[in-house]
């Protein structure tokens, strides 16, 4: 299903992450000590429950025929103490009904990144040898290098037209 790969050197904090074949910076703001060279972690995991709600409401609709222009999801994280608490604000373009409008909020609540948040999930961390890791490191990097040349033909001088 999901892979992600992620690999931070010395600097601070910038890591490089490669997911489903792209490639992602993260980082710490300057506050926290980073260069802000890409989204913090939280900042992250917030996209991905954003992208989520707004593929599965944008599938819905249209497997209903329903006459949705377009979703905006704005998320924001908070902790207080022990709590935590993500807010969802959805903001739906189209000529939809209030029932329609209803159960599309109800979908909301039931994305698969929504009920994987909800209920958890347990991690299992396991310690690998530098050679095993730098060894898929090679692996992806080369399936990058491929998949940049199939994007940007470069080299292909037939590719570029004057």
């Amino acid at each position: 299903m999901a892979h992600a790969h992620a690999n931070i050197g010395a600097a601070h904090y910038a890591v490089r992450i490669e997911a489903g074949g792209h490639m992602i910076v993260a980082d710490e703001p300057r506050a926290n000590g980073g260069a802000d060279a890409g989204p913090a972690p939280y900042d992250l995991l917030l996209s991905s429950l954003a992208a989520c709600t707004a593929i599965t409401l944008r599938m819905y609709a249209n497997r209903k025929q329903w006459n949705l222009n377009s979703v905006t999801v704005e998320l924001n994280y908070s902790r207080t103490g022990p709590d935590e608490r993500i807010e969802r604000r959805l903001t739906l373009d189209g000529a939809l009904t209030k029932d329609q409008r209803t159960r599309m909020a109800d979908i909301a609540e039931r994305t698969p990144v929504t009920l994987t948040l909800k209920r958890g999930l347990p991690i299992h961390t396991e310690l690998v040898s530098p050679t095993e890791t730098a060894s898929h490191a090679a692996e992806v990097e080369d399936r990058l290098d491929e998949a940049l040349d199939e994007t940007f033909p470069a080299s292909d001088s037939t590719a570029i037209t004057p």
